[in-house]
C-alpha cells in the first residue's frame, strides 16, 4: 500500500510527522490515516509529497507495486533493505551538486 512506503519514505529522510504534514499543508492526523492506510491519498498530495522529497510520484507509485508484490510473496523484509539501499544512493546523488559541493538537502 502507498501510505506504507509514504510512511518509510518520511523516516528514511529523517522528518517528524508533524514536520512534513506542515510541509504538505495537512494536518498530522491526515498524515497519519495516510501513512496506516485508512485513507488513499489524493494526487495532487502525492505530487506535493514528492517535490518534498524531490523524487518523482512515479518512483512512489512503483515502489508501493514492489512493496504490495513483496507483501504477497512474503518478503517484505528483503523490499525494505532494497528500498533503503535506492534511497541512499539517491540521497547520496542528490549531496553533491554539478560543483561537487555538497547540498544537504534534508
Amino acid at each position: 500500500m502507498i501510505g506504507e512506503i509514504l510512511k518509510r519514505t518520511r523516516l528514511i529522510y529523517g522528518y517528524k510527522a508533524s514536520v512534513l504534514s506542515e510541509k504538505l499543508g495537512i494536518s498530522s492526523s491526515y498524515l497519519s490515516e495516510i501513512e496506516n492506510n485508512k485513507k488513499k491519498p489524493p494526487l495532487d498530495l502525492l505530487e506535493k509529497y514528492a517535490a518534498v522529497f524531490d523524487m518523482k510520484v512515479s518512483t512512489l507509485i512503483l515502489l508501493s507495486e514492489d512493496h504490495d508484490d513483496a507483501v504477497r510473496k512474503n518478503c517484505t523484509e528483503d523490499f525494505v533493505k532494497k528500498m533503503m539501499i535506492k534511497f541512499i544512493e539517491l540521497m547520496s546523488k542528490n549531496e553533491v551538486d554539478s560543483d561537487g559541493q555538497d547540498d544537504k538537502k534534508v
